[in-house]
């Protein structure tokens, strides 16, 4: 059995200024995509500019953030923001959800791709393989702040986490969405978009892959206590929210091979 080492979430303090573990890790996730979008795009004929790029990190960046933030409203704690709608603006108190980053960057995207003239889905095909990074980032910073933690285990990697209460070994889910959602993924998209493919097609393998990856991690993580389970006794809104996207990878695919074979 392992226990938490229960971490202090602020990574630096600078009088009244906090910098905190979650906050730096979108940063790290921000840098590394840039990083990697720079170097997709000096490639020989990969149609885009390092000045592109950039501009594509910062409509990226604020879809996820904005839809993030309002996903994590919309789909988990609605009624706390019809009680209190100001907490949708206090994002250090935490509340980010993937689903809603998701359409944030569809939308960031389809925005991006009309002030420049580009294909939305060829734009998108250009992203898809520079998230999975943030996704691992992100889930460390779950990690090292003690939430989303996973349902009690007797497995010997079974983790006491403090913040629960209850001192039981649970699943670190927050580690295998980590290593799923953040290292799987990558490889599987970055390895797939290395070679020419049909337009769409980048885009379904990550939208599967996320949803795969994410649906079989809910099978072991606690659901919000303010939610539960939704139906069946087992499905909870992590893997209700994925069922579209394993959907959306599944017809992307099908679209993006049916127009290469016409």
């Amino acid at each position: 059995m392992l226990i938490h080492s229960d971490f202090n979430p602020v990574a630096l303090s600078l009088g009244p200024l906090q910098v905190r573990w979650y906050g730096l890790m979108y940063l790290l996730a921000f840098l590394i995509g840039w990083a990697l979008g720079r170097y997709r795009a000096r490639q020989p004929g990969s149609g885009w500019t390092a000045e592109q790029m950039d501009d594509l990190v910062f409509y990226s960046a604020l879809g996820i953030i904005l839809g993030g933030r309002f996903g994590y409203v919309l789909f988990y704690s609605f009624s706390s923001f019809l009680h209190d709608p100001l907490m949708l603006f206090r994002i250090w108190e935490g509340g980010m959800s993937f689903h809603g980053g998701f359409i944030g960057v569809l939308l960031a995207m389809a925005l991006f791709a009309g002030k420049y003239q580009k294909p939305f889905w060829g734009t998108v095909d250009f992203i898809a393989p520079l998230i999975a990074p943030g996704l691992f980032f992100g889930r460390i910073g779950n990690f090292i702040n003690g939430e989303l933690w996973g349902r009690v285990t007797d497995l010997p990697w079974g983790m006491v986490f403090r913040q629960t209460g209850d001192f039981l070994p649970r699943h670190p889910s927050q580690l295998y969405e980590a290593a799923l959602e953040g290292v799987a993924l990558f490889l599987i998209v970055w390895l797939f978009s290395a070679k020419p493919r049909p337009m769409m097609a980048v885009s379904g393998v990550f939208a599967l892959g996320y949803g795969i990856f994410r649906l079989l991690v809910e099978l072991v993580r606690q659901p919000d206590a303010h939610l539960g389970y939704l139906a069946f006794g087992w499905l909870t809104m992590g893997q209700l929210l994925s069922l579209p996207l394993i959907a959306m990878g599944v017809i992307l695919l099908i679209l993006a091979y049916r127009r290469k074979a016409g």
